[in-house]
């Protein structure tokens, strides 16, 4: 990924935190001698270094992508920024934006306990608090048939790298302008981008 020095995220537990908040991810790698994607759900497990998800089994890209190196993209929020807002007319539009890649090796996971953990992990994440949904009330005898149409995987991450392209390059002057017109939106990208761009010029 192209990263000039302004946008660069080079904390470890900062790129953890975008990861764990954006988690549905685009999954990249080489399939039968071209380039494949698989747009899924992934886990993060900091202590290992590592991601768990899983392709559904009629998904071929799962047959050719073990020991790969794989790309995944993580996508945050994004958003249009129109040279308008700013106090010159001298610029030209751009996009501000926010995103992780990870790189790593993906493995096939076949010991059925993990690959049950791993679900669960990931439906404890998603469910609101309070949900009387777990895997726990499932019947057994219908998860292990589900289990049967999935391909479990780890990927263990290699190399990240992470941008947040936020108008760093401008001045002070303009990145409150720019905050301002956001804000003034009910786009949600629009007001994240804005609230990201608040706390950068805290720092």
């Amino acid at each position: 990924m192209y990263i000039p020095k302004h946008f660069n995220i080079n904390v470890e537990e900062v790129i953890y935190e975008f990861i764990e908040k954006y988690g549905f991810a685009t999954l990249f790698s080489q399939h039968k001698g071209a380039p494949c994607a698989t747009h899924l759900p992934l886990m993060l497990n900091k202590y290992e270094n590592a991601l768990y998800g899983h392709f559904a089994r009629p998904n071929e890209q799962w047959k050719d992508a073990e020991n790969q190196q794989i790309l995944v993209v993580f996508q945050g929020p994004h958003c249009y920024i129109s040279p308008s807002w700013y106090e010159s007319m001298k610029a030209v539009p751009t996009w501000n934006y926010v995103s992780v890649h990870v790189y790593g090796q993906l493995e096939i996971i076949e010991d059925e306990k993990r690959i049950v953990d791993s679900l669960n992990d990931l439906v404890d994440k998603y469910e609101l608090p309070g949900s009387p949904y777990n895997l726990d009330v499932v019947e057994p005898g219908f998860i292990e048939g589900m289990s049967k149409g999935i391909v479990a995987f780890r990927i263990k991450i290699t190399k990240m790298e992470a941008k947040a392209k936020l108008s760093q390059n401008h001045s002070v002057e303009r990145q409150k302008l720019i905050i301002e017109h956001l804000e003034k939106t009910s786009n949600q990208d629009n007001i994240q981008i804005a609230s990201l761009m608040r706390k950068n010029l805290l720092k």
